[in-house]
């Protein structure tokens, strides 16, 4: 494991440079299915997604939910879903009635438990292999998708819009477009009159924590505004995988992204006055991710002021032997977490999060 003396060096400085000490606002886990079938170039297959709702067949999210909130002290969970899914496969912002009842019903089950929901529409910022605005549906369409969404839940504060996860490929995508692109889907969800809720802006390389500033990243979208030119509930999407090359493909974890991640993005988005969500983070049910995972938690907590909180990838419709499972087990009568919720991403362990969001 990475050495204690760097750990507590790093914890020190975060104490004497962060503006207020309070608890992380929110922790959480990505509830998954509505996204399967869905691949890195923007393609989704449909009738492979797997609604993690037991009225549609498969998984109980729910039932997830429910515990995650009342057994852990969750108080956030991430809903990804394909583009396709909700249009029916049709290159449009126009929502199919019948897929969109089907997906709010999992928004519905988790406002049901009183904790925040976030909207991700997780199609790699592509459609059927194209970029949005660089070739692929335009800001337009773009910007009709997110009005739509945007519209059916303004009144809602407890929905978290979270705009689209950028990839990498070989730094060809132009970051300031990408940006002008998010720009268009801000705009359009604020003059749906959702103004209380927030909006997630991501990056390049899979939004990567480590290099959301040297990707451009953080420059383009910190030019990002709300319509009447404020930031305000504009957050900067992050994600971050603890194994040797931050995949989240590997049961092992190697690291805790402290020096490499955490610490420069944490002075730059306090020198710029913003603030970050860790949306997806996680590790094999092993202990040498437990360790790091609570390193990195401790510190995201140390720098509450900018970094919010993190959503673990996740539970859902995923397999128990997933190996990034954090899919509870049913035994019958209750719920039972795996090792890393359990020791390391609970709040009920780590009480490192508000218990009011």
């Amino acid at each position: 494991m990475a050495s204690m003396s760097f750990l507590a060096l790093a914890l020190s400085v975060a104490t004497v440079t962060a503006q207020t000490f309070v608890p992380l606002r929110f922790a959480g886990v990505n509830i998954a299915g509505f996204d399967f079938g869905c691949g890195t170039d923007g393609t989704c297959n449909v009738t492979q997604a797997c609604p993690p709702l037991t009225q549609l067949g498969c998984a109980d999210g729910l039932g997830q939910m429910q515990h995650f909130v009342e057994n852990d002290g969750y108080n956030v969970f991430r809903l990804p879903v394909g583009w396709q899914y909700l249009t029916y496969s049709q290159m449009t912002g126009v929502l199919n009635e019948t897929q969109f009842y089907n997906y709010n019903m999992l928004v519905n089950a988790c406002l049901s438990t009183g904790a925040y929901c976030e909207i991700d529409i997780h199609n790699y910022a592509r459609y059927d292999g194209e970029i949005i605005g660089q070739g692929g549906p335009s800001n337009e369409v773009f910007a009709e998708l997110w009005y739509n969404i945007a519209d059916y839940w303004k009144y809602e504060n407890r929905v978290i819009f979270g705009v689209f996860l950028m990839k990498l490929d070989g730094y060809t995508q132009d970051i300031v477009t990408w940006a002008g692109s998010v720009q268009a889907a801000v705009t359009a969800i604020r003059s749906t009159g959702a103004n209380s809720q927030i909006i997630l802006l991501p990056g390049n390389n899979y939004t990567s924590a480590e290099t959301f500033i040297s990707s451009g990243s953080a420059a383009a979208l910190n030019m990002v505004r709300n319509p009447d030119g404020s930031i305000t509930n504009l957050v900067m999407d992050v994600h971050k995988y603890l194994d040797y090359d931050n995949s989240g493909t590997h049961a092992e974890c190697v690291t805790n992204n402290i020096e490499s991640s955490w610490y420069p993005l944490s002075m730059w988005l306090r020198e710029n006055g913003r603030q970050a969500l860790n949306t997806e983070t996680g590790g094999g049910d092993v202990d040498s991710c437990v360790g790091y995972l609570s390193q990195q938690l401790a510190y995201q907590a140390a720098n509450s002021d900018v970094i919010l909180g993190y959503i673990g990838w996740a539970a859902g419709s995923f397999a128990t032997n997933y190996i990034l499972s954090e899919t509870p087990c049913y035994n019958g009568t209750g719920w039972n977490d795996t090792l890393t919720v359990s020791t390391a991403l609970s709040p009920m362990t780590n009480m490192l999060v508000s218990s009011v969001a």
